[in-house]
């Protein structure tokens, strides 16, 4: 079973960049499709980025422009780059895994249920 954990977190000021990473504890080359998902305070979990197994990569519409995925194969780490960060990013950042592609099993990148390992998260305080 594949462990992830999460780190980067940290308490910024609006407009400041900050750079979360996700280490997997299995090879992650062109093996596992990896996710970040967020939760804001008294909120639910939603989908923030994907990259794909191959290097393909989704963007929720509110970060769109403003964060970047990227994964580091040799490294086993996923990272998400975020910049321009805004009071409503704030929340806990996680990692999530699954083996394989998403699109030949009818998945769908920004559903919890896709995923099946997730990492303990990482926090995320934005605050002028």
């Amino acid at each position: 079973q594949v462990q992830l954990v999460e780190s980067g977190g940290d308490s910024v000021q609006p407009g400041e960049s900050l750079t979360l990473a996700c280490v997997s504890s299995d090879s992650i080359s062109d093996r596992y499709t990896i996710g970040w998902f967020r939760q804001a305070p008294g909120k639910g979990r939603e989908a923030v980025s994907t990259s794909g197994r191959y290097g393909h990569t989704y963007y929720a519409d509110s970060v769109r422009g403003r964060f970047t995925i990227s994964r580091d194969n040799l490294k086993n780490t996923v990272y998400l780059h975020m910049r321009a960060l805004k009071l409503e990013d704030t929340g806990t950042y996680y990692c999530a895994a699954t083996l394989g592609g998403l699109g030949v099993r009818g998945l769908k990148w920004d559903e919890e249920s896709s995923y099946d390992y997730w990492g303990q998260g990482t926090q995320v305080i934005v605050s002028s």
